[in-house]
C-alpha cells in the first residue's frame, strides 16, 4: 500500500483537552475514547492535524480507525506539508545520535531508531553489524511502508548498512529482505566487545534483546571468581559475558534447548569452552525448587523471565509470580552473593517491581540494593512517556556473609 496522499490540507481531528495535555508534556499516543470529533471519511494512516476545544494546535498524528490508540504523534510544531519526509527526518535524527553513542567501534549491534521514544512512533530500526531490521508497530505506519523502507535504504547505507529487512508482526517471526543484500539467517555481531551470534531470521525481538546489553557489561564486571547462574538464559548473552569477565563456572537453564545450541556458538567466539559450564533445559521454577533441596548456591543468580503481564490486567498476577520468583532466587543465592531481577513487562513500573525484591518477599535485612537500571541510551523515552520505560534491571547484594 503507498501511504496516503497529502494533496489537500490535513483534516482536523479534536480530542479531549486532558488528553490534548498529555501530548504537549510529550505523551505520543491518543486512545480512542479520547477522540471527541474525526471525519468519518478518514483512511488508514491518513495525516490529520489534533486539536483540541481550547488548543487550536496540539500536533500532526496518523489516524488508524481499528486500533485502541487512534492517533500517534509525528509532530508537535505547524509545517506544510506534513509527510513522508516529516518521519524520514527524525528517523536521520535518530541515526545521527547512534552515530555519537556508538563511535568507537566496540559495538556493531544497537538501536538505531527507538520508535515513540525517539519521537517516530511505531518505527523500530535495529542494526546488526551491516545488516538492518525495521519493525513497524501499527497498522497506520505500516501503511506508508513503501515511501518509508525508502528512506531508510537513503539514511542507512551510507552509515555501512547493505541490507534492510522488514520484521513481520505474526505470532511465527519472519524477515523480507526489502532492500539492498538479501540478509544472512545468522550474523555475528560485537557488543563491548563480546563476540555474539545473532538469529535474525528466527531470533526473538529483532534477532537479538539489545536492550540488556549494558546490563550484560554490568555482569561481566561483576562476575570475576563467582559461580554464576543464568536462568531463562536464551541465547546465553548474560552468561557468554559473565564467562568472559571471569566466572569460575556458569550455569545456563532454559526451557528451550535450541537455545542453548545458540549460546554455545557465542562462547566459541569468544574462545570460551563451552564443555566447561553446564547448559541445562529445564523449567527454571521447577530446577530452583530441586537446586534448593540440594542446597546448592551461587555467587551470582541472574534472572531475566519473559513478559509476565502482557496486558494491564494481568499486571498483579505477574507481580504474584515475580514474587515467587526472586524468593526462589535468593534461595540459592550464596551469603555474599549477589542476585540480579529483570523485568520486560511494561505494565509493571519500578517500584512495583522493586516491591517483590524488598524484605517482606526477600528476608529481613538480608538484601540491600546496590543498583536499578532502565532501559539504555540507544532505547530513549519521553519523559511523558512511562510505558517506553519498560525494562529493569535491579542488582542486590547478600549482607548475610
Amino acid at each position: 500500500m503507498r501511504a496516503p496522499r497529502n494533496a489537500k490540507a490535513p483534516a482536523s481531528v479534536e480530542i479531549d483537552p486532558r488528553a490534548a495535555r498529555a501530548i504537549l508534556r510529550g505523551h505520543p499516543w491518543v486512545w480512542r475514547d479520547a477522540v471527541r470529533k474525526a471525519p468519518s471519511s478518514l483512511g488508514l494512516g491518513e495525516p490529520v492535524v489534533v486539536r483540541a476545544r481550547d488548543i487550536p494546535f496540539v500536533g500532526y498524528a496518523l489516524w488508524d480507525p481499528a486500533s485502541p490508540i487512534a492517533l500517534r504523534i509525528y509532530a508537535r510544531t505547524p509545517q506544510e506539508p506534513f509527510g513522508i519526509d516529516t518521519i524520514a527526518h527524525g528517523i536521520e535524527r535518530a541515526a545521527a545520535l547512534r552515530d555519537e553513542l556508538f563511535e568507537d567501534g566496540t559495538t556493531s549491534a544497537y538501536r538505531v531508531c527507538n520508535g515513540e521514544g525517539d519521537r517516530v512512533p511505531g518505527v523500530v530500526i535495529d542494526r546488526y553489524e551491516t545488516a538492518a531490521i525495521v519493525r513497524l508497530d501499527g497498522e497506520a505506519i505500516g501503511a506508508w511502508k513503501e515511501p518509508l523502507i525508502e528512506a531508510i535504504w537513503r539514511i542507512l547505507r551510507p552509515r555501512g548498512i547493505d541490507g534492510v529487512g522488514l520484521r513481520g508482526t505474526g505470532r511465527t517471526p519472519s524477515v523480507e529482505t526489502v532492500a539492498g543484500r538479501p540478509l544472512p539467517p545468522t550474523i555475528e555481531v560485537v557488543e563491548h566487545g563480546m563476540r555474539m551470534r545473532v538469529d535474525l531470521a528466527h531470533g526473538q525481538k529483532t534477532g537479538a534483546f539489545l536492550d540488556q546489553r549494558e546490563n550484560r557489561r554490568r555482569v561481566r564486571e561483576l562476575s570475576r571468581g563467582r559461580r554464576v547462574l543464568n536462568l531463562f538464559s536464551y541465547a546465553g548473552g548474560f552468561s557468554c559475558a559473565a564467562a568472559l569477565g571471569g566466572a569460575t563456572h556458569v550455569t545456563s537453564v532454559d526451557l528451550a534447548q535450541g537455545a542453548h545450541a545458540a549460546a554455545q556458538k557465542s562462547f566459541e567466539l569468544n574462545g570460551l569452552r563451552a564443555a566447561d559450564h553446564a547448559f541445562v533445559t529445564a523449567d527454571a521454577f521447577a530446577w530452583l525448587e530441586q537446586a534448593a533441596r540440594r542446597g546448592q548456591v551461587f555467587d551470582l543468580v541472574i534472572s531475566d523471565p519473559p513478559s509476565f503481564a502482557p496486558n494491564e490486567k494481568s499486571a498483579g498476577r505477574a507481580l504474584g509470580a515475580y514474587r515467587k520468583l526472586h524468593q526462589a532466587c535468593a534461595a540459592v543465592t550464596a551469603p555474599g552473593g549477589i542476585l540480579c531481577a529483570a523485568s520486560c513487562s511494561s505494565h509493571v513500573d519500578m517500584e512495583s517491581f522493586l516491591e517483590t525484591l524488598d524484605d517482606d518477599a526477600l528476608g529481613a535485612e538480608r538484601f540491600v540494593m546496590c543498583g536499578a537500571w532502565g532501559p539504555p541510551e540507544d532505547h530513549p523515552t519521553p519523559a511523558a512517556w512511562a510505558e517506553g520505560r519498560y525494562l529493569k534491571f535491579v542488582a542486590l547484594r547478600d549482607r548475610s556473609r
